[in-house]
């Protein structure tokens, strides 16, 4: 892992620059590439990785210098497609991430606004009520696939603030470029913020002021993943940001709505989400479908969506659209780690010291599997790894699955887990079902067409698969023991 200090990561581009310093972590191209599905394309096969379809991997992040339609812009796309490069990004170790984001929520440093002429994202402005304006030639928003209901904005970080008490958050929803002033905006019910903040807004009969900043520091990317429990309702997830970067984040005042942006992205487009305004999302393309999503299948278009009328579109000079695909690995380590700090925290906080590590895993798109960690100490230990179990499906409704394991396991080596999984599991012994629990309407299987058991579309069984070795039996399971040895003596490549 490079530990260059040089260059401390503040924004996308110091990020970028931090990347070409290490081989092998980022391309660039000057290959003219259409933003409707090829880049999309290409980089499915560079590097997306994820549940994306066959053939992916992971691989480095990529740059896109010329883009059709977009003279001015470039297109940045997967650069925390790796955990690795996550850990480059946030100064840590890819195993510490997890403890990274929690300490940070422990030690949360609030956002502060900075005079307009620090506002980088407002070098260039442009506004609404301007002769020819249209969002769609200004900002270089990627369509993933050919019969997504139109371009998207997959890494818009909104933030927006409660009606009544003035409390902020930041978070990222699917939006979609329906018109020349206007996107609409993919609120998942129940599960967020800015939704409260809107349901509060419409009942007054109001529109609720929302900024978008697209392209800012890695930092705030993960950041405006964390969910309730571990971020309540009036928590600015900015401030785990600022925590993880031991600075505030900084904050520019918008200059056509009363809200604040983060004040060196690359775009920012202000906007108010209008009461009582739907659409239907595929209005322009009549597919029937939005675009792919986590779990790796394309999410269905949803019939009658929010509206953001915008009012201005702000950028720096020759900006960077920062994008992701949304079922790679990209999407797997913002949403996952997140997961994962909050689920240490919770445990931790119920049986310090028992749960290790906790590793979102790939194939559940960060949401719906976690592999947890969990060492027995004790006789009056056994049971406990269950218990740790049933209080991350009682905080996390996406969660689906869970494997315990022991802690000579390597969590985050799949190959390692499904060892454990042949070798120290029975299935009659070792399932543990919870059916008709909430869990994500995303998932396809979770439909009463699927399973007439269910009810509702999106209730699931969770399952707990324990992994783990009975206490009294530990002695029984000890892996093979080889000699620790010097290997720089024999492969200094290794580590260099």
């Amino acid at each position: 892992m490079n530990t260059n200090k040089e260059i401390p990561v503040t924004d996308l581009r110091s990020a970028i620059e931090l990347l070409k310093t290490i081989p092998g972590q980022l391309i660039e191209t000057s290959e003219p590439v259409d933003p409707h599905a090829e880049l999309s394309g290409v980089y499915r096969y560079v590097g997306a990785g994820g549940t994306v379809e066959r053939p992916t991997k992971i691989g480095p992040a990529m740059i896109f210098n010329k883009v059709k339609g977009h003279e001015d812009a470039r297109v940045a796309i997967g650069l925390m497609s790796s955990r690795e490069r996550v850990a480059m990004l946030l100064g840590t170790k890819p195993d510490q991430l997890g403890q990274l984001l929690r300490s940070a929520v422990k030690h949360a440093i609030d956002p502060v606004t900075v005079p307009a002429e620090q506002a980088l994202c407002q070098e260039v402005v442009h506004y609404a009520t301007e002769e020819g304006f249209d969002i769609r030639k200004l900002v270089p928003a990627p369509t993933n696939t050919e019969e997504d209901a139109g371009p998207y904005i997959t890494l818009g970080m909104c933030y927006a603030s409660d009606p009544e008490t003035g409390k902020s958050n930041i978070t990222i929803h699917r939006l979609c470029l329906q018109g020349k002033d206007e996107l609409s905006i993919w609120i998942t019910p129940g599960a967020r913020h800015i939704g409260d903040f809107y349901e509060k807004a419409e009942a007054a009969g109001k529109p609720l002021p929302i900024s978008i900043s697209i392209g800012v520091d890695p930092a705030v990317s993960i950041a405006s993943c964390f969910e309730p429990p571990t971020t309540p309702l009036g928590f600015d997830e900015l401030s785990i940001a600022g925590a993880i970067r031991s600075k505030p984040v900084e904050l520019a005042q918008c200059l056509t709505i009363g809200e604040r942006a983060i004040a060196n992205a690359e775009y920012v487009i202000e906007g108010e989400i209008l009461p009582f305004v739907r659409v239907r999302e595929d209005q322009n393309t009549h597919t029937g479908k939005a675009m792919p999503e986590f779990p790796g299948y394309t999410g269905p278009a949803a019939s009658s969506m929010p509206v953001i009328k915008v009012k201005a579109v702000t950028h720096r000079k020759n900006p960077i659209m920062q994008t992701c695909i949304g079922p790679s690995e990209e999407h797997v380590n913002m949403a996952g780690i997140p997961t994962e700090a909050s689920i240490l925290d919770m445990v931790d906080r119920a049986m310090p010291g028992r749960l290790l590590n906790v590793y979102a895993h790939t194939s559940g798109g960060g949401k719906y599997m976690a592999v947890m960690q969990f060492k027995k100490s004790v006789p009056s230990d056994e049971g406990r790894q269950r218990q740790a179990a049933l209080l991350a499906f009682s905080a996390f409704s996406e969660l689906k699955h869970v494997i315990l394991v022991d802690e000579d396991v390597d969590l985050f080596d799949t190959n390692d887990v499904l060892w454990a999984l042949n070798t120290r599991y029975q299935g009659d012994i070792d399932t543990i079902f919870i059916p008709g629990v909430r869990c994500h309407p995303l998932d396809p299987s979770e439909s009463p067409d699927f399973n007439p058991m269910l009810r509702d579309r999106g209730l699931s069984c969770k399952t707990i698969y324990d992994c783990t070795v009975p206490f009294a039996l530990k002695d029984r399971f000890k892996r093979a023991a080889f000699k620790e040895v010097d290997v720089r003596r024999f492969v200094p490549s290794l580590f260099e």
